[in-house]
């Protein structure tokens, strides 16, 4: 998998994904950050991440996939570079700017990130005076979104006086093996890969036989609604990019995953991505009839995998719901779809999903990302999917990077012919960021689009509220609890009139009405749930 982001990176699509990360400088020494404090502080705590010194070497003729080395001329000044805001400095200008720094391809001779700071936040609001950004850049080959928040956690400490760390560096560089080692160990690969298929065949055996039983007894179905409609979006890319985002409470998205029960946070960021293209579309009368799509990575990393290179991810066809108006209803159905999509991805194991990638044949998977691109084959072929939405869980306490607290987050995420959009979803603290990366030629207006992200959240934010009085909601249901007495009413009701049995049976029938009455009160409030 990691050598399928190096088959497929060329000029319009490098596979690179990061984020921008904005500082307050305020509880720092002094208050203030310069950028040797930055360089210093980074060197400091290298030895936390493995990736940070690691360059690929790739063998000649992509016989066999690349290999990871020590890098014998790593320059942490060459990685970290420093650029300021022109005036005024604004939200909209640092997007542009971030866009800029992630077009351009990393130098894979090189440890395969790039970290920026820039200065000159000075009006963007929410964000003090003398904050800056980082905006970083690290190949899809080394990093997953998982391994990204390790890597992150060891550039970072919970505390802003955090004492340098006291264990010695012990990293050694290697040097660069010679044409002939390369083709040396690609012939002995080559020798074992057969032996490795069989390996991977026969433990998929059982996964693709509870997959097949899976599917006779219908624990899940393999639906239509799977297969994506052709979208503006799914074309060859230009190298351009532009990237945005909007912050939204937490506690926001958690409410709204109530409206539906059993629906998880997930569900509820697929749904306002879902509402949030269907406005997109509409506004420029190029919405499909049939639901658009999500490829949503499947994190498989273990535990003891919890510090190594690379990704160990699966992935799950997630529909979005954008043939529905009804916020409410796109988040029932997008729960549905998703329910289904992972006891299918269960059935088949999705760490044997991964597996299966792990012996593919480099020369075969390069030969084949190539053809792709160049026959221009996002033209002319259905795309997969329609997007890319990844969550990323972030920490839930502060932290802080050379002494500054670190306020707010954002990621960004690699494109490809046919996948012109992609999302990435966030948390730090109590804020949740959906942003996203696009092609600038397929998407000329990303403020328009931050707008509909915004629209559709607030949608499904009020309509979940108002569809909060339902059967299921724990008010109610304490409502409900108290008639239990009522029946004793009943009962001592007939000691009253005991000589007037007649009018006790005319009292029930009064009771009877309010019960007809309370459907057409409900009836209005679901119509006022479709208007939000």
């Amino acid at each position: 998998m990691d050598a399928s982001f190096v088959a497929l990176e060329t000029r319009n699509s490098p596979m690179h994904i990061g984020s921008i990360l904005i500082y307050n400088p305020e509880t720092a020494p002094g208050g203030f950050v310069r950028f040797k404090d930055i360089l210093s502080f980074f060197e400091g705590r290298l030895q936390l991440s493995k990736l940070v010194r690691e360059r690929m070497v790739k063998v000649p003729f992509d016989l066999d996939y690349p290999y990871w080395i020590q890098d014998p001329d790593f320059d942490l000044e060459y990685h970290i570079r420093h650029i300021a805001l022109p005036q005024p400095g604004d939200w909209r200008q640092l997007c542009i700017q971030a866009a800029r720094i992630f077009a351009r391809p990393l130098d894979l001779k090189r440890p395969p990130w790039e970290f920026t700071v820039v200065e000159g936040l000075d009006n963007i609001p929410g964000i003090a005076k003398g904050s800056y950004a980082l905006v970083t850049k690290v190949h899809h080959a080394a990093i997953d979104g998982k391994s990204g928040i390790d890597l992150m956690e060891a550039q970072h400490t919970l505390t802003p006086d955090a004492p340098p760390l006291n264990s010695p560096d012990d990293w050694k560089p290697e040097k660069v093996p010679s044409t002939a080692e390369l083709l040396g160990k690609s012939y002995l690969n080559a020798l074992t890969n057969p032996t490795k298929q069989l390996e991977v065949a026969a433990r998929a055996v059982p996964g693709v036989a509870k997959a097949i039983k899976g599917l006779a007894v219908k624990d899940f179905e393999v639906s239509r609604e799977m297969i994506a409609p052709r979208t503006r979006f799914n074309r060859t890319i230009s190298s351009h990019r532009v990237v945005e985002g909007r912050s939204v409470p937490l506690a926001d998205i958690k409410a709204i995953r109530t409206a539906v029960p059993g629906a998880k946070v997930n569900d509820a960021f697929l749904a306002i991505i879902g509402g949030a293209m269907r406005r997109y579309l509409l506004a420029k009368e190029d919405l499909p009839d049939k639901t658009l799509t999500a490829m949503a990575p499947i994190s498989v990393r273990t535990d003891g995998e919890k510090g190594d290179m690379g990704n160990q991810v699966a992935a799950m066809i997630a529909p979005l719901g954008t043939h529905l108006e009804n916020p409410v209803e796109r988040l029932q159905y997008v729960y549905s779809q998703t329910t289904n999509s992972k006891a299918m991805s269960d059935a088949m194991g999705a760490r044997n999903m991964t597996e299966m990638s792990k012996v593919s044949p480099a020369l075969f998977m390069a030969l084949g990302a190539r053809l792709y691109t160049r026959l221009g084959l996002a033209d002319r072929v259905g795309p997969p999917f329609t997007t890319v939405v990844t969550n990323v869980p972030g920490p839930p306490i502060p932290l802080y990077s050379a002494g500054a607290r670190l306020e707010s987050m954002m990621g960004l995420i690699c494109l490809t012919d046919g996948m012109g959009l992609g999302h990435v979803v966030q948390s730090y603290l109590k804020e949740a960021t959906i942003s996203f990366t696009a092609c600038r030629d397929i998407m000329p207006d990303p403020e328009f689009y931050a707008q509909c992200i915004e629209e559709s959240f607030e949608e499904l934010r009020d309509a979940a509220k108002a569809a909060a009085p339902s059967p299921g909601k724990p008010q109610p249901a304490k409502k409900t609890a108290k008639p239990k007495p009522k029946p004793a009413a009943k009962k001592a009701a007939p000691k009253k009139p005991a000589a007037k049995k007649r009018p006790a049976k005319k009292a029930p029938a009064k009771r009877t009405a309010p019960k007809k009455a309370a459907p057409k009160k409900a009836a209005p409030a679901k119509s006022r749930a479709r208007k939000t």
